[in-house]
């Protein structure tokens, strides 16, 4: 039995925090822990989807059903990550201009930084098959 198809998630995950606090922290010219959490470049729920889809690709073929569901979940999670949650922070934004206005209401701004754009969410793509095809050269 191979852990691979634990190990590519959790390791995907693990390096695309770093490499998006490193461009985030590059773009603004300052270390950008502030900037740490949902959206940014690479979109890392889309590499750990892709990251899946592309192992099992790499070990089981792209006839198997396994390999369908991945590319079923990850399309899923690309379009929530781009349309819904980009909703979300634009109501967020609304929120807090709303309460800022409210004297005397103390007000803990929302984050409005939730969804990501296209190109970070192929960022994601691109970093999550690169990770899995390491990955897969390294564990046979």
């Amino acid at each position: 039995m191979t852990l691979v198809y634990a190990v590519t998630p959790l390791l995907t995950w693990t390096l695309v925090g770093p490499i998006k606090f490193l461009i985030n922290s590059a773009r603004t010219r300052r270390w950008a822990f502030d900037l740490v959490g949902n959206g940014g470049f690479p979109s890392n729920h889309s590499a750990v989807v892709t990251s899946m889809a592309t192992m099992i690709a790499l070990r089981e073929g792209i006839s198997h059903p396994a390999f369908g569901v991945a590319v079923t979940l990850a399309v899923i999670v690309m379009i929530d990550a781009n349309s819904l949650r980009q909703h979300v922070g634009k109501h967020a934004e609304h929120i807090n201009a709303l309460d800022a206005g409210k004297a005397g209401v103390e007000h803990k701004p929302l984050r409005e930084r939730m969804g990501h754009t296209k190109i970070e969410i192929c960022g994601g793509v691109v970093t999550g098959i690169l990770i899995a095809l390491a990955i897969s050269r390294l564990l046979p």
